[in-house]
């Protein structure tokens, strides 16, 4: 494990529904993927303890891009440790791949704060395998979060 992030934007809704937005499978496959990713959700249980498998597939459009799993597939287990409802989630993150240099458990804290007009969503991310390098990890944050906006903002 190397390295860590910090990434937060402000949401224009109400901690209850960005919270609500990690919650629901359908939801997280709207916004989650960043960029022109897509994805698939294979399992998901939405209690403490519980979790989720989701693949997350790269676009045709970007060659150069290689999964983690499989030639364009990065596919993630994500065990959620601590649900706090619109205050706090706490998530072990594992690469399902081959390669050690995406082994290990990452752990991603996600903080609602309620702040005039809607919710600073904060993403720490901590233990973020050695394959992959802290300023990609929040470039892909920061395209996730953007998405979660247009999918609660309407826009």
């Amino acid at each position: 494990m190397t390295g860590s992030s910090r990434t937060s934007r402000f949401i224009k809704a109400s901690p209850d529904k960005v919270y609500a937005a990690f919650m629901d499978p359908i939801a997280l496959l709207a916004w989650m993927p960043p960029g022109e990713m897509t994805g698939r959700m294979h399992d998901f249980d939405g209690r403490e303890g519980g979790g989720y498998r989701m693949s997350l597939f790269y676009p045709a459009s970007e060659p150069t891009m290689r999964g983690k799993t499989a030639e364009n597939e990065d596919m993630v287990d994500v065990r959620f440790v601590a649900l706090e409802p619109a205050r706090r989630i706490v998530e072990i993150v594992t690469f399902q791949s081959p390669d050690p240099a995406f082994a290990g458990e990452m752990r991603i804290e996600i903080r609602f704060d309620a702040i005039r007009g809607g919710t600073e969503v904060t993403f720490i991310c901590t233990d973020i395998p050695s394959g992959i390098r802290p300023e990609d990890n929040d470039t892909g944050t920061q395209q996730s979060l953007a998405q979660l906006a247009r999918y609660l903002e309407g826009s």
